[in-house]
């Protein structure tokens, strides 16, 4: 197994997303025939996230959306999301972030739950958080009809930062304000309507 450490480094290098400890391990034995328990990888990883510390790198490997994954150091973080552009590509309307945040805490939830929370139709928005792959189907409740239950994907977790649901901040630490109030008729149809007319 010589320069293992390399060809995890290279792994979790070329994964776009989070690089599981099982994928790692699956990869080295289907290759390599390597057979590494997780105890083993999580040291080595431990290793190379030491390594990336230092001050001649722009980039770490952080534990995030249940894996592991190269990103940049928060310093570059303004700076990148200019480059590329991030802020106008993957802003998200009230209408969306709301909806996102019923699923997150609530899941998992069908969508009437979601419409009797806010108190509108959230078709239009459900449908764009699973295009966007914010979300995605966990299965279907045992209600009449069977309805389908939605939750938060492992995108979601990479996109705000969160290695698992548990990091997401406890509801009493939010403080309550008429510009995070969810249910508001009137502020959400017309942020429902917006979105439609910007997508």
């Amino acid at each position: 197994m010589k320069n293992i450490h390399r060809y995890i480094e290279a792994m979790i290098f070329a994964n776009d997303q989070a690089t599981s400890l099982k994928e790692i391990q699956e990869s080295l034995v289907k290759i390599y025939g390597w057979e590494l328990p997780q105890e083993e990888l999580l040291e080595i990883i431990n290793d190379l996230k030491e390594k990336y510390q230092g001050e001649d790198f722009a980039f770490e490997i952080v534990e995030i959306a249940g894996g592991f994954q190269f990103m940049s150091k928060a310093e570059y973080h303004e700076l990148i999301a200019q480059f590329l552009n991030i802020k106008s590509n993957k802003k998200l309307s009230s209408a969306a972030l709301e909806t996102l945040s019923i699923i997150a805490y609530k899941q998992p939830i069908v969508k009437s739950e979601i419409e009797q929370i806010r108190g509108v139709n959230c078709d239009y928005t459900v449908q764009k958080l699973l295009e966007k792959e914010l979300i995605s189907i966990k299965g279907r409740a045992d209600g009449p009809g069977k309805p389908l239950l939605y939750g938060i994907s492992p995108q979601f977790m990479d996109y705000f930062g969160i290695n698992s649901p548990k990091d997401l901040p406890k509801l009493k630490e939010i403080e309550q304000t008429e510009e995070n109030e969810i249910g508001n008729r009137a502020e959400i149809e017309e942020s429902d309507n917006s979105e439609k007319t910007t997508q």
